[in-house]
């Protein structure tokens, strides 16, 4: 297992609540989810969506220098999607491409989301995860 240490942080602080109050954590980061920069707010079509989420989701990385960014839209009517959401880009924002590649696909799991959110919506998260990966293997091969 292997975490960025944002990602650690979270982990940490959905361990420190009881399972009922994780899904009010999740909310809670709902609501710091960055908005996109002027460059993809402008072109939507630049961002894919996942496929896995049944809201709208959409995301784009970009590799900087060996530094990761995930950049993410998700509607304001779908908070534990845009709370995950909102996990996956401040926790990867600045990690190296090994440091993002390496994050369990399971990391809904290790926030301890399983009783707090319904499968389909765990799905979404693990969809978003593999996209975001999937991404920087593309954007780094070669």
């Amino acid at each position: 297992m292997s975490l960025t240490p944002t990602l650690q942080e979270f982990v940490d602080d959905f361990a420190a609540v009881g399972e009922q109050d994780r899904l009010m954590l999740l909310l809670d980061h709902a609501d710091a989810l960055p908005g996109l920069p002027a460059r993809y707010a402008d072109h939507p079509d630049l961002l894919e969506r996942v496929l896995e989420c049944q809201s709208p989701v959409f995301l784009f990385v970009e590799v900087d220098g060996g530094a990761v960014h995930v950049h993410a839209t998700a509607p304001e009517e779908a908070p534990t999607t845009r709370g995950f959401a909102s996990i996956l880009v401040r926790g990867l924002d600045g990690a190296t491409v090994d440091e993002a590649l390496a994050v369990p696909a399971d990391l809904s799991s290790m926030l301890g989301l399983e009783r707090a959110v319904s499968p389909l919506r765990l799905r979404g998260m693990s969809g978003m995860l593999g996209r975001i990966q999937r991404q920087i293997r593309e954007r780094t091969a070669g």
